[in-house]
């Protein structure tokens, strides 16, 4: 295993695990743990970030470049996160079945939508 494989791997556990376990102390009530949870979730959330450039540096390459592209890009992400985390709300939450699947599916397919957005597509 290559160096840059293991420390991404490592920044992604250490970052994933602090991000998961400080969501669930600040969304579960029982816990009553609102802030650390807020204080390890916001941890994780910097590990797991700070993969990124940490792998550009140890592969060689320069920093990203951010233009309206990237920005635009980003922004779509995020928005089709949320569809689709809305359309899980929408079912566990509320237990509206129907608008649930529906947001959710519209989430899932901008996601998909992201990778010709990202890669674009290539003629054989």
């Amino acid at each position: 295993m290559k160096i840059k494989n293991f420390v991404s791997m490592v920044l992604g556990v250490l970052g994933g695990c602090s991000f998961s376990l400080g969501m669930c102390m600040c969304l579960l009530p029982q816990w009553d743990a609102f802030q650390p949870g807020l204080i390890a979730g916001a941890a994780g959330l910097v590990l797991l970030l700070a993969i990124l450039p940490v792998r550009r540096v140890m592969e060689g390459k320069a920093p990203i470049r951010l233009n309206p592209r990237t920005l635009l890009l980003t922004a779509f992400g995020v928005v089709s996160c949320l569809f689709f985390g809305l359309g899980l709300s929408f079912v566990m939450v509320w237990g509206l079945l129907l608008p649930g699947i529906a947001a959710g599916l519209f989430g899932i397919v901008m996601l998909l939508c992201l990778v010709p957005m990202c890669l674009g597509l290539k003629k054989d």
